[in-house]
């Protein structure tokens, strides 16, 4: 039998980052480290006592800008698992929306001994900017249609647990492409760690432009599915759309959803993931979602396992560059 760490085994020493900001800065070997330490993790959880002491003393504040259900409860459970203090602000409850800039926020968040800030914000680069301006480890919850880094680690983490490894298995990420900041992380991850990406949707959300990345595009979803090892599905990003990129709802569904009987031609073994919130009967059959095939659920288990992995690591880092 295994015996179950403290903490977890991967050496901070190894990783420098205080920050995590984005998936294209990170190695394959830095993101391997990252999977490997929530792995770790993932077996605390499983303890009847689900506490490590590994951030004990240290205080994180969840900071998001722009509203989450999922992303920040996730964050918050994973400190509590590390004995962290946690805080909670939002943007309605913060000076912000008393014309105070994110800048001086965030200092002055800092000036309260703040170790890590967890930072959700509507605008592209809005962690990267606090990173480079102060001394706490600031994590990128989701910067506008930019990059969602701990979603796309949770990701590959759930395949590589269910398939063993990433390397030449073959991805599609099908939907809102141009608007989502979970395809953009999922793709920098995905061809780092050697899997071969195929992104599907209409194509004024899959613009061929996205090849430049070095990912396959088509618009053809039927052609697609039998060859795929891992289906990735997105829901439509109304929120960030200024117009509208296709006539109704009916019309994506048939021509991009997931419905019972294109999920018939998948490979018997390949995955269904989704990173929430599901819009049942639009992007995927409500039946399908709750199949066996579906790991939407795991992939919200494992990102508690991934999110412990990157406050442990970047709250080592930081307290390593500070001493």
């Amino acid at each position: 039998m295994t015996a179950k760490p403290k903490t977890a085994p991967a050496p901070a020493a190894t990783w420098t980052r205080k920050d995590l900001v984005s998936i294209r800065d990170l190695s394959p070997e830095e993101l391997t480290l990252v999977l490997d330490t929530a792995a770790a993790f993932k077996q605390v959880s499983a303890r009847e006592i689900k506490k490590v002491p590994s951030l004990r003393g240290k205080t994180l504040i969840n900071f998001f800008v722009e509203p989450s259900t999922r992303t920040r409860t996730s964050f918050e459970l994973a400190a509590f698992r590390l004995s962290a203090d946690v805080v909670n602000i939002s943007a309605s409850t913060s000076s912000l929306s008393k014309g105070e800039t994110l800048k001086d926020t965030a200092r002055n968040l800092q000036a309260l001994h703040a170790d890590v800030i967890v930072l959700r914000h509507s605008s592209a680069g809005a962690p990267l900017f606090l990173a480079e301006r102060l001394e706490s480890s600031v994590i990128n919850a989701g910067d506008g249609a930019h990059e969602h880094p701990t979603q796309a680690l949770l990701d590959v983490f759930t395949i590589r647990e269910r398939l063993g490894h990433v390397a030449g298995l073959h991805v599609a990420i099908i939907g809102d492409i141009l608007f989502s900041r979970v395809a953009r992380s999922d793709i920098f991850a995905l061809l780092k760690l050697g899997a071969n990406v195929t992104l599907v949707g209409p194509s004024t959300l899959v613009p061929r432009e996205f090849e430049k990345l070095g990912v396959r595009v088509t618009h053809d979803i039927d052609s697609i599915l039998p060859e795929v090892d891992v289906v990735n599905l997105l829901r439509i990003q109304h929120e960030r759309q200024r117009k509208e990129y296709f006539p109704s709802l009916g019309e994506y569904t048939a021509f991009f959803g997931l419905t019972r009987e294109r999920a018939a031609r998948l490979k018997p073994d390949a995955l269904i993931m989704h990173p929430g919130p599901v819009n049942r009967g639009v992007e995927i059959d409500s039946e399908i979602a709750d199949s066996p095939r579906s790991v939407i659920l795991d992939q919200v288990t494992n990102g508690l396992a991934v999110r412990m992995a990157v406050l442990y690591l970047c709250a080592g880092a930081n307290h390593t560059s500070s001493n």
